[in-house]
């Protein structure tokens, strides 16, 4: 993709401090586009780029950005629900049910909130594309991992909904479901296993096992994915779960 394939579109980033959307703003504002930014940190934001203190599971609070952003640029043309938190590896046994519920809060409500106010924009200008980063937990069982998957599952199909509600008015919705990349909250991930693995390396290494391309992925290649399904080249693809996982969900 050419440099410059989003010039002036403006383009709205959830969870755009660190992992994928930090390096998602970059990318973006490297290909023209105007960026709305929000975490519960204000993220660096280039240029004339929005950037907000949002937690994406207050309604109030999403609403009120999406606001910002149609003040600041009179239109959305893009929307990244990429906000997320990870969980403790543990049964289902052993996980709380507060923990159940931060998880949903952030990962499924948030998306929810998220398209709830970022779609009537663009349906009334009659375009625009909104991805929400799920993961191949949200397509297969991920076991240890209950509550994150569940929340990755209700991802999925709130995607799939939308999708189907919005396309006739020139509007898609995707999802991008990456395995194990280095980011943070993989880094977070690969810590609580460090104690059963025996070092930080021997829990990289067994996470890495698990894929069939034997590695996690570059930050960088999940981002190009981003890029490539937002843009009106991919104009006839939507309410589909995107895996991005060296095979994870292969096999």
């Amino acid at each position: 993709m050419a440099e410059g394939r989003f010039e002036d579109r403006v383009v709205l980033i959830t969870g755009a401090a660190s992992g994928f959307g930090a390096l998602a703003a970059r990318r973006f504002a490297a290909e023209g586009a105007r960026l709305a930014l929000s975490d519960l940190t204000a993220p660096e934001a280039p240029g004339d780029a929005l950037s907000e203190v949002v937690d994406v599971s207050d309604e109030g609070a999403v609403e009120a950005h999406v606001g910002a952003v149609l003040a600041r640029f009179g239109r959305l043309d893009v929307a990244i629900n990429n906000a997320g938190i990870g969980q403790d590896l543990a049964p289902i046994t052993a996980t709380g049910a507060d923990a159940f519920d931060r998880i949903m809060a952030v990962n499924a409500r948030g998306v929810f909130l998220g398209m709830k106010h970022q779609l009537p924009p663009m349906i009334e200008a009659g375009r625009g594309a909104v991805l929400n980063v799920a993961s191949a937990a949200g397509l297969v069982g991920a076991g240890h991992m209950a509550a994150y998957a569940a929340s990755k599952h209700a991802v999925v199909g709130l995607t799939r909904a939308a999708a189907d509600e919005v396309a006739r008015h020139g509007v898609r919705v995707n999802a991008l479901c990456p395995s194990f990349a280095s980011t943070p909250l993989f880094d977070a991930m690969a810590e609580g296993m460090v104690a059963r693995a025996g070092s930080r390396d021997a829990a990289h290494a067994r996470i890495a096992a698990r894929v069939p391309m034997r590695r996690v992925a570059r930050p960088e290649e999940i981002v190009q994915a981003m890029l490539w399904i937002c843009h009106d080249d991919n104009a006839f693809m939507t309410g589909q779960a995107v895996a991005l996982d060296g095979g994870l969900t292969a096999v």
